[in-house]
């Protein structure tokens, strides 16, 4: 077992979380991962309306009885979702752990604290963490430029990002953007985070609810094969590389405004690609980590592997690394 201040915060066994996915954060594949020890969330947005927001907590916790959480991503929009109503759902199921993304946690923090709730809020950068650190948050998500959607626009990874994070806050993160496997659980400790934060590696499991063609979807592609979609609107998202994205790409680089990209990103689009199984079928979040994953285990085989290899890392070849008297490691 690796005890972190993230995992004393939060009540869960292994310093790993499954962090809010559109589409894909649904009450199956985060009452899997609360049961395998790790924080799941569900994605409130996902759900149509607040009341749906509320039968989804509802149907989570028929299936555990552990500490779960409800992502709330706030983003810019003509007509924004009723964010205060899905907050308010959140306070009244009685769930304790929100993460928040996008856009600043501020109009809705009087409310979480009052009602008791702690709150994970996600940034890409150092300095926006210590905006939210400053709103009283109760810890953090750093995303790197490795991580599927929105990367942020000063594209540092997290080799360097970790350890900036680590030297500037003084409450629990977690590191987020190429994480897969047990090394990079290590790793991410070794260079101050608490834990870490997985999208793309949790969508690659049994009980993701997702389309079985898009998780060998995954398992079949390298680190190389996603794009940077918005980058001249400096609103950069990354996402699988498919016929949609390529053409996006290619849009918005000859000059072409939103409106002429907005039928090809929709939505609408993307939930079919989950739903249907065709990875052609929209723009689709993915990440670096896909370089990683060549399997579609079971959360709590997932889980299990990864603290295990994190534990072996870090007793064996890392201790004896500072053991004068053991033998060098020459195999990595």
């Amino acid at each position: 077992m690796i005890k972190t201040r993230f995992t004393e915060m939060f009540g869960v066994e292994h310093p790993i979380v499954q962090g809010g996915m559109q589409w894909v954060g649904r009450a199956e594949l985060v009452a899997a991962v609360a049961n395998a020890g790790a924080l799941g969330f569900i994605t409130a947005l996902t759900q149509p309306t607040p009341e749906h927001l509320a039968a989804e907590i509802a149907r989570c916790r028929e299936m555990t009885d552990r500490p779960f959480g409800v992502n709330l991503t706030m983003l810019p929009s003509i007509t924004p979702p009723p964010y205060a109503e899905y907050r308010d759902v959140i306070i009244e199921s009685g769930v304790k752990i929100v993460e928040t993304a996008g856009n600043s946690p501020a109009p809705h923090m009087p409310a979480f604290l009052a009602a008791d709730v702690k709150v994970l809020h996600k940034c890409t950068s150092v300095r926006h963490a210590l905006k939210a650190q400053a709103l009283g948050v109760h810890a953090l998500s750093i995303d790197g430029f490795e991580c599927a959607g929105h990367p942020g626009e000063d594209d540092v990874p997290g080799l360097v990002l970790i350890p900036l994070a680590a030297r500037a806050l003084g409450v629990p993160f977690i590191a987020s953007g190429g994480f897969a496997d047990g090394r990079g659980l290590a790793a991410a400790l070794a260079l101050g985070a608490d834990g870490v934060n997985m999208g793309t590696r949790f969508m690659c499991t049994a009980e993701a609810p997702i389309h079985h063609t898009i998780k060998q979807e995954i398992v079949d592609a390298s680190e190389l094969d996603t794009e940077l979609i918005f980058r001249p609107l400096r609103n950069t998202a990354r996402v699988a590389s498919n016929t949609v994205s390529r053409e996006v790409v290619g849009l918005l680089a000859a000059g072409a405004a939103f409106e002429e990209v907005r039928g090809l990103v929709s939505g609408a689009r993307g939930r079919r690609v989950y739903e249907l199984g065709d990875p052609d079928a929209g723009i689709w979040s993915v990440g670096l980590s896909q370089g990683l994953i060549h399997d579609i285990p079971t959360v709590a085989e997932l889980v299990d592997r990864m603290v295990g290899e994190a534990t072996e890392l870090i007793q064996g070849r890392l201790t004896a690394l500072c053991d004068s008297t053991a033998p060098a490691l020459l195999d990595s």
